[in-house]
């Protein structure tokens, strides 16, 4: 394993590009237990200060509490990070997951733009798909926000090809934002062959299984308020397994001498340049361990052993619970 500096990876054909590592900005409002404004300020502060550009939210977080947060963060410096946010995860809010419906969008993205004291959204996304609204009617409308100059780039969240491919014939795609880790890759790498094909980049969200490749999470370890424990993969059943599988990452680190969040962030990156891990954190510790993981090159020899040693379809419980993956990969 050796190190260099790795250039700034390109968002689609957007003409947007940011360091190869963003900031997931869901844990700096709450969504893995308590929350500290000021921590959270600093963890934004020193993320731009090494580098990131990319800091990615959505009007979920915190109900736009993070939103807000990253106006306070990057008010006075908007022009030096690049901001994606979503839209349309109702998360059974009113009895819906998601609204899609092209005559609320531009009210969803007025209010995240209010909220942001921002005059445009960098990447707007599609949070969780609505199957009950047609994809092209829904980037129609996201189409006309670009063309008003309030989104520069349009991306999906959780997309299977098919999919994908109506979006992108009504409008380009610039991202698409799922799950991808060496746990949790199988949906991934499926897409990424449309995505390539495309020329549409991913943006890989839990790049680390949500703490379970780094060491963090251990039985009995989550508080009682984190989201974490309903998620199948954390069970007092599957969770021994997922952390026995973590093991072979955590062999290449020791041998290398970095963490195992590195080796999984490392991992990623060398999937393809089109690849942007987005971990997130709420510890100034583990944002530049993370950051750092940008210029650790693995071999292909330690590459092809964490692959083979945690296949595709080795890990224990699904990504979300049952009727929650119901609506995603759509």
């Amino acid at each position: 394993m050796t190190e260099q500096k790795r250039p700034p990876r390109a968002i689609g054909a957007s003409g947007l590009s940011c360091f190869p590592i963003g900031l997931g900005c869901a844990s700096l409002s709450g969504s893995y237990g308590p929350s500290d404004d000021d921590n959270a300020l600093r963890v934004l502060h020193e993320a731009r200060a090494r580098g990131v550009t990319m800091f990615d939210t959505s009007d979920k977080y915190g109900n736009g509490h993070n939103e807000e947060l990253l106006a306070r963060a990057f008010g006075n410096a908007r022009n030096s990070v690049l901001i994606a946010s979503k839209f349309g995860n109702m998360a059974g809010k009113d009895g819906k997951v998601a609204d899609n419906n092209p005559e609320t969008i531009k009210a969803f993205c007025e209010a995240s733009l209010e909220r942001l004291k921002s005059d445009c959204i960098d990447l707007y996304y599609i949070h969780r798909i609505d199957p009950a609204v047609a994809i092209e009617d829904t980037i129609g409308a996201m189409s006309r926000l670009v063309e008003q100059g309030k989104v520069r780039a349009l991306g999906i969240c959780e997309v299977n090809p098919t999919t994908l491919r109506r979006a992108h014939k009504v409008h380009p795609i610039a991202a698409i934002q799922s799950e991808y880790s060496i746990l949790y890759r199988a949906e991934a790498e499926d897409v990424l062959q449309t995505t390539r094909e495309l020329g549409v980049a991913f943006v890989a969200y839990a790049p680390l299984g949500r703490g379970l490749l780094t060491g963090a999470v251990q039985p009995g370890s989550l508080g009682d308020k984190d989201e974490r424990l309903r998620h199948p993969r954390f069970s007092a059943e599957n969770l021994p397994k997922n952390l026995e599988l973590a093991q072979a990452v955590q062999q290449v680190a020791t041998e290398r001498g970095c963490t195992a969040g590195q080796v999984s962030l490392a991992w990623l990156l060398a999937q393809g340049e089109d690849i942007i891990p987005i971990p997130g954190t709420k510890t100034l510790s583990r944002l530049v361990e993370n950051i750092e993981a940008a210029s650790i090159i693995l071999s292909d020899a330690e590459i092809g052993f964490i692959a083979s040693s945690i296949p595709p379809d080795a890990a224990a419980g699904l990504r979300y619970r049952a009727e929650h993956m119901k609506n995603m990969y759509l």
